[in-house]
């Protein structure tokens, strides 16, 4: 690390906080970037071109933005807190910079302008349903950072303790690849845990159908509240989720199943099934949600 440089960063993020009477939030995921070195690191993971459309939520005061706006063709950046919005689109003015769409709303409320490439210090809190809603979008790579928790639980292997609803959901809709890990030191505020940047790239022979992965999503939410349990035993006990009040009615209907490899599935704890196998069920037994 280049301590001058990292210095000269958390200052100059310190005086624009100052001089616009700005705090940071840290339950909103407000923790800045104050680290060039990873700074400059988390750009040239890109690769960034004049032809790209880079997306950038939770794009605070610019730490990022000016940055990708002098590599790519356009930056749409989004930052939900109006004031930081504010200050940014200052800094955009004062600085000639005129490639940058800003908006000032909620990521997850709005549909995103056409991009190609995602750049993103994302707000923690909004990691899980943001990266779901970038899935949706047509794009070559995306370059995010986050908790280190959540990054290690993205791309979690069978049977292990971090292995997860979101490790399954995603297994079909991404290629993960781990980057970086970044420092707790290297926010302002700084944060109680390490970040880690993740590289995400779209599976382009994904065969699933929307319907098949919103069931299949239902399935996995409904197994992994219990995930160390054997998947019918779960079934059963999230029967909430496939629309079921009652116990014995749940319990009847999977007692009814005839197939060997679906109740050699069902005896199968939820931790030890691959995310093939939980497909297999999902496809096998959708008739069962209401």
């Amino acid at each position: 690390m280049d301590i001058q440089d990292s210095y000269s960063l958390a200052k100059e993020t310190k005086e624009i906080l100052k001089k616009h009477n700005a705090y940071l939030n840290k339950s909103l995921g407000q923790n800045y970037l104050i680290d060039n070195n990873k700074k400059e690191q988390i750009i040239n993971f890109a690769n960034l071109n004049k032809n790209d459309t880079v997306l950038e939520v939770g794009s605070g005061i610019g730490t990022l933005t000016l940055d990708l706006s002098f590599k790519s063709r356009k930056v749409i950046a989004i930052e939900k807190d109006s004031k930081i919005s504010k200050i940014l689109s200052e800094r955009l003015e004062n600085a000639g910079i005129d490639n940058v769409e800003l908006i000032n709303d909620d990521a997850l409320d709005i549909d995103f302008p056409y991009f190609n490439k995602i750049v993103s210090n994302l707000p923690y809190q909004i990691s899980s349903p943001i990266t779901f809603k970038f899935l949706d979008y047509t794009f070559d790579l995306a370059i995010l950072m986050y908790q280190k928790e959540f990054a290690n639980r993205m791309s979690s292997k069978i049977s292990t303790k971090n292995y997860s609803r979101l490790s399954t959901m995603l297994y079909f809709k991404c290629d993960i690849e781990y980057l970086t890990n970044v420092s707790k030191e290297s926010f302002l505020p700084k944060p109680k845990i390490d970040s880690t940047v993740i590289k995400l790239t779209p599976k382009i022979s994904n065969d699933l159908t929307k319907e098949e992965y919103d069931i299949y999503g239902t399935f996995t939410k409904a197994l992994f509240q219990h995930k160390n349990k054997k998947s019918r035993n779960a079934i059963i006990d999230s029967r909430h989720v496939f629309g079921y009040s009652d116990k014995k009615e749940i319990k009847n209907t999977l007692n009814e199943i005839d197939s060997f490899d679906v109740n050699e599935l069902l005896s199968k704890k939820v931790v030890n099934s691959s995310p093939q196998e939980i497909l297999f069920l999902s496809q096998q037994l959708k008739y069962i949600i209401k």
